[in-house]
Order: structure tokens, then sequence, then C-alpha cells
């Protein structure tokens, strides 16, 4: 069956290579954001897969209740301890972030954000609740929080296979010694996130080896970025549709008035003779 990708550099296809073996098997989304647009587990998800979306934000969170009812979606952040934390907003993307440093380059660059308080849990607090085997992948997508939710996570009783983490224009991370003193290998900087392995996995290595290709056996998901655009077209007929009903409005209007009754009429009379 051709795989379908979501998500917006091709992680899902890197992770299916691994894990296309795997039945039911089981992911950690911090920072979910949309159930489906550039979504690394909604491919998954379709596979019969299931997990832990974890996604303060309102507008993302309510759809993922929607879509993804066999997921447990929680309304939350993730970080290095169980408390209320202010949260920074930044409506209708996927840029907000609970890092402060973060949130202040985004005042500085013009961006509009609105501050909120959220709850924070630990990474092992949400899987000693939620997780009952193993972890296949976990993705963190936390603009800038990433040092935080990694040290709310107890990897010594935790294994995720595959961690991948944003990191866009920057492999050099200075949490990465958290990953790797937890005994995990760096194995691909994507240009956008950085893929570990844990070392008792280290056998799949040479999946990451090459780029996403032909031999994945996949296409983009309808209205992908990478793909043909959709939305020019989508627009096109939209406009076209408003044409005919404007132009099915004026008939319909012409119909009732005295001119086409008249008309009509006389058309009518003519036809008897």
């Amino acid at each position: 069956m051709t795989f379908i990708s979501y998500a917006q550099n091709f992680e899902d296809i890197r992770l299916w290579r691994v894990l296309r073996h795997v039945e039911n098997g089981f992911y950690v989304d911090v920072g979910a954001n949309h159930p489906s647009h550039d979504s690394v587990t909604r491919a998954f998800y379709e596979r019969g897969w299931n997990g832990i979306n974890i996604e303060p934000v309102q507008e993302f969170y309510d759809p993922l209740c929607q879509q993804r009812p066999k997921d447990i979606n929680l309304q939350c952040v993730a970080g290095d301890a169980n408390e209320a934390r202010t949260f920074y907003a930044v409506a209708g993307t996927g840029l907000s972030t609970a890092d402060a440093d973060t949130a202040q380059r985004y005042r500085d660059s013009g961006m509009q954000l609105q501050s909120q308080t959220v709850t924070s849990r630990t990474l092992a607090s949400i899987c000693e609740e939620h997780v009952q085997g193993p972890i296949h992948f976990l993705k963190i997508d936390v603009e800038g929080h990433e040092e935080s939710v990694l040290r709310g996570m107890d990897f010594s009783k935790w294994r995720p296979w595959i961690i991948l983490v944003e990191t866009p224009w920057n492999r050099d991370q200075p949490w990465e010694k958290i990953l790797t003193d937890a005994s995990y290998r760096p194995l691909l900087f994507d240009g956008l996130n950085t893929f570990y392995l844990a070392e008792e996995q280290l056998h799949w290595s040479g999946a990451f080896e090459i780029p996403p290709c032909n031999l994945d056996e996949f296409q983009f998901c309808y209205g992908h970025k990478f793909s043909h655009p959709v939305a020019e077209f989508e627009n096109a007929l939209l406009e076209e549709k408003q044409r005919a009903d404007r132009a099915e409005a004026q008939l319909e209007a012409f119909k009732q008035s005295r001119s086409w009754r008249a008309i009509h009429r006389l058309k009518t009379i003519l036809g008897r003779r």
C-alpha cells in the first residue's frame, strides 16, 4: 500500500522505513499541533497506531480530540516539573512556545503574542500514567523549550527507539548531552530535525543513510506544500461557482420581473395562433 506522507520534511517516511514492521505501534508527540497538517504521526495513526499528543493550544487541541479519538490527547506542555507556567501563543502558527527567551525574540521581530497560564507536566509523569509498552518514537517540536522537555523524561525507564527533535538550521544544541548521556546516538540532521537512535536499536541505523526516494513508495497527501499547489485551482473553482450562482440568481430575479411575465404571456398568445 502506498505510504501517504503528511509530515513537512519527510520525517514520517524516514520513520516508516524502520517501523513499517511494527503493528499497533505507539508514539509520543510533544508539540503535536494540527492532527493532519505537517503531522509526523498522522500516517501512523491511519495504519492502526496510537499514542500521546501533547498540545496546549486550543485551536489545535480541539481538532486533535475530534480527529484522533484513539489517541491520548493532553492539553498541557511538557517540562522539567509538574507546575503551572506561562505559555506564549502565536495564533494560527506552530510557533507558540513556553520558552521566555524565544517569546522575547518573537516580540522583537514584531509578532503578536498572547500570554496564558498552562499546566506543565514532565514526560516521565505522563509516561507513568499512560504508557503500557514500548515507545517506538518520540517527536519534540517545542520552539526553544527542548531542554526542559528532555530533563523531564526518565530515559532509564522509558526508551523510545527513535527520538526526533526540531532543530531548524542548527545541528549543534546545548541540550544534546542529555540524550547522548542517556545512550542515544545522533544519526541524521535533515535541516529541520535531528534524529537520535537508542544504542540498543543501532542495527536500524542503515535506514537513515539515504534520503527518501522512489523506493519508499510514498505520495504526498492532498495539498502538501511539496506537491503541486491546489489552493490556486480551488480558489479558481470557487470563483467560477460564485459567478454561476450570481448568474442563476439574476436569471431567477428576471423571471420574477414584469418584463419576463409580459414576454412569457405574449409567447403563449402567439403560440395559440
